[in-house]
Parts: structure tokens; sequence; C-alpha cells
């Protein structure tokens, strides 16, 4: 989603007196409600792989009486394509895939040597067909600085020490998790340098960010806060150590320097979009494998790659 805002800049740099509504999941919308191009969010209403037929007819009849002009369809899945089919929405681009051809009349081929990155596939769907990609802009996510106020006050958080923030979960699997222990040693490198550090992310990595903070040296903030809340706590970070995951994305987006680290992903497919960033990635033969968890067992792109390491780069 993160990632999408650059999309919708280009759309509406073509287009200004555009409106944008962004249908997703109802998770996501607190970050479409930080970017400024977009009017409304729309809750797609629907589970994670889920058809859910009847569901999506209906939020397509909902939406009938919007007039849409055109929809991006982002995702290459059939069910996507639905509801923008239903609402009867008349210019529908996508790129080819399931067998959708009567739900997209506006096809696109996915070149994947030329779009040989996610933003640059969400991108090049702002465009004509035929047409040249444009410059891409980074995401920029707003922040809301009283906000930031009251969660500092709400959650009694130290900011008078330059913040470090972890965020050691990844929703794919844990070849893209950079080991615990790496983290806690980390955090304690960081506190004898004078940092303060915070562990963000959501209830699923409270259990991982209690190891983290076990000696001390971390404050874990997972499951504490909501989506929107982190947004404006990463914003008060002076860097950020994070596996390839959203929240990677929303410390980008929010102008913090980030610490990425790679172990089955590549950097060339889904980079952090800044220019302040550091990527941690040591390009064996065996990866980037894009599996969930290690198929040899070792998880050397990832243990290899120490705490000193990315301590000597913060400091």
């Amino acid at each position: 989603m993160v990632m999408a805002q650059s999309l919708f800049k280009i759309v509406k740099t073509a287009e200004p007196e555009s409106s944008l509504d962004v249908l997703a999941p109802a998770w996501s919308l607190p970050i479409v409600a930080r970017m400024p191009e977009i009017r409304n969010g729309i809750s797609s209403e629907t589970g994670h792989g889920e058809v859910g037929l009847g569901k999506r007819r209906q939020i397509g009849r909902s939406l009938r009486a919007q007039n849409y002009d055109r929809a991006i369809i982002m995702p290459r899945s059939l069910k996507s394509a639905l509801i923008p089919w239903f609402a009867k929405i008349p210019r529908r681009t996508g790129f080819r895939g399931e067998s959708r051809y009567f739900l997209i009349n506006d096809m696109r081929e996915l070149n994947r040597d030329v779009l040989d990155q996610t933003v640059k596939r969400f991108a090049a769907l702002g465009v004509d067909s035929g047409q040249p990609l444009p410059e891409i802009p980074n995401p920029e996510l707003q922040v809301s600085r009283e906000r930031q106020q009251d969660l500092v006050e709400k959650l009694a958080l130290d900011t008078s020490r330059p913040i470090i923030g972890m965020m050691p979960g990844a929703e794919y699997g844990p070849a893209k998790c950079w080991p615990l222990e790496y983290f806690r040693e980390l955090a304690e490198k960081l506190a004898q340098s004078g940092f303060a550090v915070w562990v963000l992310g959501s209830q699923k990595d409270r259990a991982a960010g209690d190891v983290i903070a076990a000696d001390g040296h971390a404050v874990n903030l997972c499951g504490q806060t909501e989506l929107a809340d982190v947004i404006d706590l990463v914003a008060l970070c002076q860097q950020v150590v994070s596996n390839d995951s959203g929240l990677m994305h929303v410390a980008a987006a929010v102008g913090v320097h980030v610490h990425g680290i790679y172990g089955s992903s590549s950097p060339l497919f889904t980079p952090p979009l800044t220019q302040k960033r550091d990527i941690h990635s040591l390009n064996l033969e065996c990866s980037p494998c894009f599996e969930r968890h290690c198929p040899l067992g070792h998880l050397r792109c990832l243990k290899d790659i120490s705490p000193s390491q990315i301590h000597a780069k913060i400091v």
C-alpha cells in the first residue's frame, strides 16, 4: 500500500482535478488516510484469499452511484477485478492475468524485464498503454505531530535521546527475518552508544519484541499501538532497522533513515523508496530465493549479517 502511493502521485500530477478513491483491505486504510492524494478509502470487506462473490457484487453495486470514470486494478488476480466490473466502471486498467479478459478492458502486458520492481509495475498502470514510465516519485505519508505527542505521553516514552526503531516482523515468513538474538544484541550496543530503542510492530510481533527487550535495552511497543500510531512513532525515530516488511516502507515514507535487511527477498525488487537508506544484503549464490523458509536450512543470507556491522553503520 505504501508503494502504491507512487502511482497515486503520478495520476494526480497528470490529472490534478481528478478525485482518487482507494478500495483496499480495512487494515490498510489508516495508511491510505495519510496520503493527501486520496479522497476516500473504501474497505473491500473481504478476507485475504476470499473470493466472496456476493460481497464483491454488493460492494460493486454500491459504488455505481459514484460514477467513476476509471478503475486501476493493481493485483493480477481475477477476484480483484470483480468489484470494478460490478460497479460498471467504463475503463478498467490492469495487467493480464488469471483469465480475466472480460473483466479488464484496458489490458496491459507485464514485461518483467522492464518492470523489474514492484513500484514500476504500479507506476506503469498510471500512464496510457505504450507510454514510457514517468519519473517515479517516492511515497510521502503525512505525520500527525499532535498524535505523536499524545502517544509519547500515553506510553511514557523517553524522547530525550536519539531513537532507533526496530521492526522484527515480516508477514512473508522466517526467511525474511533477521535473528531475534541479533536484534537484541544490536539493541544492547545501541543503548551503550546513547540511543533509545523502540521495537515496533503488531500484536503478532509481541513475543519477538519481548525477546529483543528482555535485557532492558529496548522498549517493546508491539501490540500496544494501532497502525496509525506506528506511522507517527516511526517518524520520531532517527533511524530504523527493519526486515523487508511493510513497516520498512512506512519508515521510508515518513523520511526516516532506513537500514533494510534482506534475506530471501531482493533489494532490487522491493527497495525502500528513499535516498536515506542502507541496504544490508549479502548477495549469496543462493539468494534471493523468495522462499518463506530457507530451502538449504542454513539461513546464511541473514545469519552472516552481524549486529556489529549494522551498529557501525548507525553510529
